[in-house]
């Protein structure tokens, strides 16, 4: 519950549609030992409905973390070269078409800052999801309009 009113402002979290954005070459590396499964219970504890829960990955992704992916709920994005570039479209699009109401980012990369201006300027609640605190990026944590770790996550579904 603090965790939620930190974040929200009260102890309920917002309702509505919740879009979920992960990084994968940014999050899923081994210094962060981050696990699917954890990424998603986290966009699930900001409350809402899951609309989407999109893994952008690049052409070296292997066939058994898409497989492992995809078994989990995520829809994989497979680019040529860097996902930077799609994952920002994809989250500004959102934004502008109003397709959710919260936009969660996994990520520790400063390039996403613009999509999360975006989407705050089109009036939705951005969420910058990082592996860990170590693992945070100061200018998402400034840009979205509430910023958490997957450990403060952890601890507040564990309590």
């Amino acid at each position: 519950m603090d965790l939620l009113r930190r974040l929200f402002g009260s102890d309920e979290a917002p309702s509505g549609r919740v879009a979920l954005f992960v990084d994968g070459p940014n999050v899923l590396r081994d210094e962060f030992d981050v696990d699917l499964d954890d990424i998603r219970e986290a966009a699930r504890a900001l409350g809402g409905q899951m609309s989407t829960a999109r893994l952008y990955l690049d052409e070296h992704a292997t066939p058994g973390l898409i497989q492992a992916a995809e078994a989990r709920g995520f829809e994989v994005v497979v680019t040529s070269g860097d996902v930077d570039v799609k994952l920002a479209v994809d989250l500004t699009r959102f934004a502008v078409e109003r397709r959710a109401e919260v936009v969660a980012i996994a990520s520790r990369d400063t390039d996403f800052k613009p999509a999360l201006e975006t989407a705050n300027e089109y009036g939705l609640r951005t969420v910058a999801i990082a592996p860990g605190s170590y693992g945070r990026s100061d200018a998402l944590q400034n840009a979205a309009t509430h910023a958490v770790t997957l450990d403060e996550l952890a601890d507040e579904t564990e309590s």
